[in-house]
This record gives structure tokens, C-alpha cells and sequence, in this order.
């Protein structure tokens, strides 16, 4: 089988000396190719000329979140079609890794590939479904362009989370629970609309919810981890159904501070719960319009301030490695 490797050499867990070592092991059961990523959205370019190439039937991501991210919209620039297209392999290589843990695998990179080459010789896989985000219509967001996603997105609070970490590891700060928390922190004191709510959520022959603070959208659960911890913000979601969202509509110092405390207890059985949450289950088709631009942020990445947006839940989008 001719397969792709691609490698950010910037993934925060592994070393160049690991990194060789998972190329070697997985050149001795795959024709591997091996790309070192050199610019943002080069991972997107290495995967969608594999697939116009038309001779890779397996790409295999030795990254973060981010680099898998882009991987899978390279992936799907023509269209989603599982039975065609290249599949998909994660080995980690970030910090929170969340789509590869939540497909099973190990957090531990060298443990993954282990697991990667026993599911290549054992034939396993499975189909998985994704969110894709676009402009809306009609909207000054029209023009944006559409954005495939793995396990989450957010419009709202979160997303100003993962913009204030982002600054500060642009500042040479390294991707730690402090460093996160004191974010959660800033961004929960600097939010103007916290407390009265400009999102609203419109669903195609439904009544619009109108009021929320911030709205999480979540392809897969948990929704991200604090160290081994998983945090449930949809419980219910899975790869198998389409999108599932946690609006929130009030965050005073109280609420805020019980929300925190749901999620760090969150299971998956139960997330968050109260009178000013929202949630809502397998979502095919939904708009986010907002009176204020907010921050907009897609599988752990800041894509700057928007006022709307339009997703879909795609079943069945593409085979993965497992």
C-alpha cells in the first residue's frame, strides 16, 4: 500500500529522533512517502495533490489537532466519497489530541503506531462522520471559505479561549492546563457579552433560540481534555450521527463558575445542565447569526471574529484507520 506521511516538525510531543523512529517502523509495511509540513495549510496541499495524484490510498498524520485538521479538508476539497478517497491515519503528536483519542487510540505516539500497523494488518477501519462550516449567505461571511472539521467548533467564549492561548504560545508560552485556565480566566472577565447573549441559532422549519453567550458545536465527545481528563460538553455526540450543540445563554460569575464545574465533572452520561443551557442533538442543518462579531474558532483553531455561520453534519465522510 502506498501511503503519505505527513509530519509537522512543530508538534509539541514529539522529538526528531521519535518521529524517525515512526516513519522507520511504518516503512517496513507501507511504500511511504514521508512531507515535512513548512507553512500553515501546507498539511491541506500535501493531502489533496495525494488524492489528485491518484496513487496514495492512505495518509497518515504525525501531528496535532491542527495538522489532522488539515490533512482531512485537503482530503475533502472535492467532496466527501469514503469509498475513493485515500484513507485516514492519526498517529499524535500534539498536546490534546482529541480526534485521535477519541477514535481509541493511544495518546502516546509510539504506542499509536503500534496500533495503526496491528488495524493495517488486521484490515481495520471505520467510517466516520464530519462537520463542514461555511458563510452564510446573504451575510458579510458569504465569501468565507468552507471548513471541514473533526470534532468541534465554537462561536463565542470558547473561541476566545483558544485566540487568547494561541497569542500567548505565538509568545513563546508552552501549551499547559495553567496556561489555559488563566485564559478561561481573562476571557471570562474581558466577554462584554456574557450576560445578555447575540447568538442566535435557526434550525430549517423550527423556531429560532435566540440568547446565547457562546454555542459549542461538537462532531465527536469528549470535546477536549484536560491532561488524561476527558470533558464532555455534548455527551451524546458520536461519529455516527451528525452535530450536536451546548449553547449557553447567561454567565455571571455564579453560573459561569457552576458551568466550569459541570464540565470538570462531566461524564458520558451527563454534561453540562441548568436553565441557561441549551442542547441540542444530531443536527443536520443549522446557522449561527450574531449581532456582534465573536471569535470563531474550528478543531482547537482561531479563525478570527465572524457574525455567522452555516453547518452541516456529514455522515459518512470518511474511512479512517482504527
Amino acid at each position: 500500500m502506498r501511503a503519505l506521511l505527513v509530519v509537522n516538525p512543530a508538534a509539541t510531543t514529539t522529538s526528531a529522533r521519535v518521529r524517525d523512529v515512526i516513519s522507520t517502523a511504518l516503512s517496513s509495511d507501507l511504500k511511504l512517502d514521508v512531507a515535512t509540513t513548512q507553512y500553515r495549510g501546507h498539511a491541506r496541499d500535501l493531502a489533496r495533490r495525494a488524492v489528485e495524484g491518484g496513487e496514495t490510498e492512505l495518509v497518515v498524520s504525525l501531528g496535532g489537532d491542527g495538522t489532522v485538521n488539515e490533512i482531512v479538508n485537503g482530503l475533502l476539497h472535492h467532496g466527501p466519497d469514503p469509498d475513493t478517497l485515500p484513507r485516514l491515519a492519526v498517529v499524535p503528536g500534539g498536546s490534546t489530541n482529541v480526534f485521535a483519542r477519541a477514535l481509541g487510540l493511544p495518546n502516546d505516539a509510539v504506542e499509536a503506531t503500534g496500533a495503526l500497523l496491528d488495524a493495517l494488518r488486521a484490515g481495520s477501519s471505520r467510517t466516520v462522520g464530519l462537520g463542514l462550516v461555511e458563510g452564510t449567505p446573504g451575510t458579510e461571511d458569504e465569501g468565507v471559505p468552507a471548513r471541514w472539521f473533526t470534532f468541534c467548533a465554537g462561536l463565542g467564549f470558547d473561541a476566545g479561549v483558544v485566540g487568547r492561548v494561541e497569542q500567548q504560545r505565538e509568545l513563546g508560552k508552552r501549551s499547559t492546563h495553567a496556561l489555559y485556565l488563566r485564559q478561561v480566566a481573562r476571557q471570562f472577565f474581558a466577554d462584554p457579552h456574557r450576560r445578555r447573549g447575540p447568538i442566535t441559532l435557526r434550525r430549517p422549519d423550527d423556531e429560532e433560540l435566540v440568547g446565547l453567550t457562546t454555542a459549542i458545536i461538537c462532531n465527536t465527545s469528549p470535546w477536549t481534555y484536560l491532561g488524561n481528563r476527558p470533558v464532555y460538553a455534548s455527551p451524546e455526540a458520536s461519529f455516527d450521527t451528525a452535530l450536536d450543540v451546548l449553547g449557553i445563554t447567561r454567565m455571571s460569575a455564579l453560573t459561569g463558575t457552576r458551568y466550569a464545574a459541570q464540565l470538570l465533572r462531566s461524564t458520558p452520561e451527563r454534561g453540562p445542565h441548568g436553565k441557561h443551557t441549551l442542547t441540542l442533538h444530531d443536527l443536520t442543518d443549522f446557522t449561527l447569526q450574531s449581532q456582534a462579531p465573536l471569535p470563531f474558532q474550528v478543531d482547537g483553531d482561531h479563525l478570527g471574529l465572524r457574525t455567522s455561520a452555516t453547518f452541516t453534519g456529514v455522515r459518512r465522510a470518511l474511512r479512517v484507520i482504527v
